[in-house]
């Protein structure tokens, strides 16, 4: 759980911006899919819109994977190195 009065720093932002996106391409993926498969639109925009949430859906998993792993490469969510002593705290807080 994250603690709302904890600054957060602009990598963790980003990281949460492409989480989301990821979430709601692929949900609006999914419901183009479920509308060409029951539906079957017969007209000639259709064939080009619908694949457009997949094309953003593999665009935004592979921002967000990249933002992830620098995320993690930096420690604490862009904010910098963590003191083991306050990770050890946070686990302890946690349990």
């Amino acid at each position: 759980m994250t603690d709302p009065d904890r600054p957060v720093g602009h990598l963790a932002l980003a990281v949460r911006w492409a989480g989301r996106l990821l979430c709601w391409s692929l949900a609006a993926a999914w419901t183009a899919a479920a509308v060409d498969v029951t539906v079957s639109p017969h007209t000639g925009w259709w064939d080009t819109v619908w694949p457009l949430p997949w094309y953003l859906t593999c665009a935004s998993a592979v921002a967000w994977a990249a933002l992830r792993a620098r995320e993690k490469t930096t420690g604490s969510g862009g904010r910098g190195p963590q003191a083991e002593e306050d990770v050890r705290a946070e686990w302890d807080q946690a349990a």
